[in-house]
């Protein structure tokens, strides 16, 4: 995140996110696959990592630690005229959408101005307790208080049970989030930057979603 400042001297804060250069992989048609959608595949292969090598001896590492794509998506990449990429995505396209194989969609695709919903994974918090997972106020600090941090009462007595819901400690973040209205404040087309105002999901360099709020 930054901050940029408008031409009337208004301070905005901003998450600068890299949008493309996004390949067309694959098209899809409501006649043939039963709906319309495109897929779209970002981030090249490092040279020589394209391809997947020969049969890994057994007890080794496999195509994931050496950063090369399985033998399924090189074939599927293959099929569509398309160098494999690291991330692959499906978003919903309008029918008769003007689109070509290998096309590249850039960041000049959004417009200044126009309201997109953003999705990610959010930071993951690990093993949290109620305080910092639910915002929980917490318990006097004096006169004899044993209770500090603690969920205290989790339910009633006579159901002898806990009821599904309850809010306790446990895992926190870690999961999808997908936040909508964002407002674009700045398209960089030479360095496929976008300008967004506000937070979004995840921790830098993390991977996002970005589609117009009508999808």
């Amino acid at each position: 995140m930054t901050t940029i400042f408008t031409d009337e001297g208004q301070e905005v804060p901003v998450t600068v996110v890299k949008a493309g250069p996004c390949a067309v992989v694959q098209i899809k048609k409501k006649d043939s696959d039963g709906y319309d959608a495109v897929q779209l595949g970002f981030e090249s292969y490092p040279a020589g990592h394209e391809q997947v090598s020969g049969s890994v001896p057994r007890g080794k590492a496999g195509n994931r630690a050496k950063g090369r794509p399985t033998a399924p998506m090189v074939g599927h990449y293959k099929r569509h005229g398309v160098t494999p990429k690291r991330k692959l995505g499906e978003f919903n396209s309008a029918p008769g959408a003007d689109l070509q194989l290998g096309e590249a969609i850039k960041a000049d695709l959004f417009k200044v101005g126009e309201r997109v919903k953003v999705a990610g994974t959010c930071k993951g918090r690990g093993f949290s307790g109620v305080m910092r997972r639910h915002n929980f106020r917490g318990q006097g600090a004096s006169h004899g208080s044993k209770i500090h941090r603690a969920p205290a009462s989790v339910g009633a007595t006579d159901a002898a049970r806990v009821f599904k819901g309850q809010k306790m400690p446990g895992q926190y973040g870690n999961v999808r989030v997908t936040v909508r209205g964002l407002k674009i404040v700045g398209v960089d087309a030479e360095k496929n930057l976008l300008l967004i105002r506000g937070a979004v999901p995840g921790a830098p360099g993390g991977l996002l979603r970005i589609e117009t709020n009508g999808g």
